[in-house]
């Protein structure tokens, strides 16, 4: 589905000093409906690859491949239509437009798409994730769960066969990224989509096939499910 190889990614910086190494040289492959956590210490380039695997930023040096196709051969329009036909993201802050509604949020992707039905779509999906009486309210109405609960029904109306996630749950209490964590794989597993995701939490780590340990920029082991 998704393929890294030998990516980098050095920023300069200012002054003398040599430039930064974010990345290093990291190559993986993540199959089809697998769902894989990247973790790791704070700054050892974990939401870095996550932005790089998503196009969002460009590598140093090294590819990306997502079904076959060469990420970074292509120029930002293409990328961008790529990222449309196969990859949802769901971000730590939620990316939610403050002057949309909740039912908006999730009609926007759609509609960029040039889906049919886009609100009946979003209707559909926020249903789905327990907001069908909250589709007129806007973000600032909303509790952080409630939030994230739009942002997963954004990224799962697509229906894309990559969901990329950066700490999901990093922002909420205990019981409601409990809560999230569940819906998130309910959603996995109903549609084989392949997750994945960038997590300090361990319990959520230990509920993937795999486990990308990265340190320093470089990826350390990868651990598999013992389940």
């Amino acid at each position: 589905m998704i393929e890294a190889r030998g990516l980098g990614r050095t920023v300069s910086i200012s002054g003398d000093a040599q430039p930064l190494t974010i990345l290093d040289g990291v190559s993986f492959a993540v199959g089809q409906g697998e769902t894989v956590a990247i973790v790791g210490a704070s700054g050892s380039g974990k939401s870095t690859l996550l932005g790089l695997l998503a196009g969002l930023d460009t590598p140093s040096r090294g590819e990306v491949f997502i079904r076959g196709q060469s990420l970074f051969a292509l120029d930002e329009d293409a990328r961008a239509a790529l990222r449309g036909a196969h990859l949802g993201f769901v971000f730590q802050s939620f990316q939610l437009l403050p002057a949309l509604t909740a039912l908006e949020n999730v009609m926007l992707p759609l509609e960029l798409a040039g889906a049919a039905g886009a609100a009946a779509t979003a209707r559909e999906w926020l249903g789905r994730v327990g907001l069908a009486s909250r589709v007129t309210h806007y973000p600032k109405q909303l509790s952080g769960g409630e939030q994230q609960r739009v942002a997963l029904a954004r990224a799962f109306a697509t229906r894309p066969s990559l969901l990329l996630a950066d700490e999901p749950t990093g922002n909420l209490d205990a019981a409601t990224g409990a809560a999230i964590i569940e819906l998130l794989f309910s959603l996995n597993r109903e549609h084989g989509t392949t997750l994945l995701l960038v997590t300090h939490d361990e319990s959520l780590a230990e509920r993937c096939d795999r486990q990308l340990r990265m340190h320093a920029g470089c990826l350390e082991e990868a651990a598999f499910a013992t389940r």
